[in-house]
């Protein structure tokens, strides 16, 4: 759960995953939305696939990468599971 937390704390993370949530990318698909390096880009990608946000296909010389809402929905039921029931 902490590399989610991790993960989800970065705003360029998180708009990587705004951009996967129309489609599947390319590394230098997602690289050519931002102004960092593509060695920065590749990190974060790495750090979204290690918290299991992500998942990485590859295809030929490119790889995919695509959301993992699986994740997000266990750390929602997590999250609604901590409200206290209202009396």
């Amino acid at each position: 759960m902490n590399a989610l937390f991790k993960a989800l704390n970065d705003s360029t993370r998180r708009e990587i995953l705004e951009l996967l949530k129309d489609k599947d990318l390319t590394a230098g698909e997602i690289a050519d939305q931002f102004n960092i390096s593509k060695p920065s880009i590749s990190h974060h990608l790495d750090l979204l696939r290690q918290a299991g946000l992500v998942v990485s296909v590859k295809e030929g010389q490119f790889i995919y990468y695509s959301l993992n809402t699986t994740v997000m929905d266990e750390m929602l039921k997590w999250i609604i599971s901590l409200q206290s029931p209202k009396k």
